[in-house]
């Protein structure tokens, strides 16, 4: 009888293995390109500065839609203090996350943020998912000021669906600064300008 129950153990740790991600938190943000139904292509890091949280979604799931509308509750509380949350679709096997679709769920839903898709691909390479990886919908990545990655579903069993987790975690990171600038080095040119005559 023990050994079903052993068996059945080191499926399931394994399994968790196989469904692990392979990021580590914090990390730097990689760039990211959120097409938009206008056509137009928004840079993730045109929001460097800000508190952002990107929900990764499926158009037709309910808890995707459903995390939609909570973080349109957290920008009406938070955005006038730098957090900035935005919506990327994209589709699920057989199926498309375009322009218009996109347009018709940020209209129906009211979204007071940003909503925009991309294709799988993109999505696989930004959250450094590889292929074995199962990937959790909706997929939250949370980004501080500075623009390092502090959060992701499914890392550090953090629970990134949840309204009251996630408004103490982007309260605690609109309180922090953003990393300072490093003054840029002056060119040879510059130095000379400079330099007495």
């Amino acid at each position: 009888m023990r050994k079903p129950a052993s068996l059945t153990l080191i499926l399931l740790l394994m399994a968790a293995t196989v469904a692990a991600p392979s990021t580590v938190i914090p990390r730097p943000s990689p760039e990211f390109a959120i097409h938009e139904p206008s056509g137009k292509d928004v840079l993730l890091s045109s929001f460097k500065g800000k508190v952002v949280m990107i929900e990764f979604l499926f158009l037709r799931s309910e808890k995707c839609l459903n995390l939609a509308g909570t973080m349109n509750k957290l920008n009406a509380e938070l955005g006038s203090r730098g957090f900035q949350p935005v919506a990327v679709a994209f589709p699920v096997p057989q199926s498309d996350a375009n322009g218009p679709l996109v347009g018709a769920m940020a209209d129906n839903l009211k979204l007071t943020y940003p909503a925009g898709y991309a294709n799988k691909g993109e999505v696989d390479q930004y959250l450094s998912r590889e292929e074995k990886e199962m990937l959790r919908i909706p997929q939250v990545v949370i980004i501080d000021r500075s623009g390092m990655i502090r959060g992701q579903t499914g890392t550090q069993n953090l629970n990134l669906e949840n309204e009251a987790y996630l408004r103490t975690m982007i309260e605690g990171l609109l309180k922090e600064s953003p990393a300072p600038v490093a003054p840029a080095k002056e060119s040879p040119t510059q130095k000379s300008r400079k330099s007495p005559s």
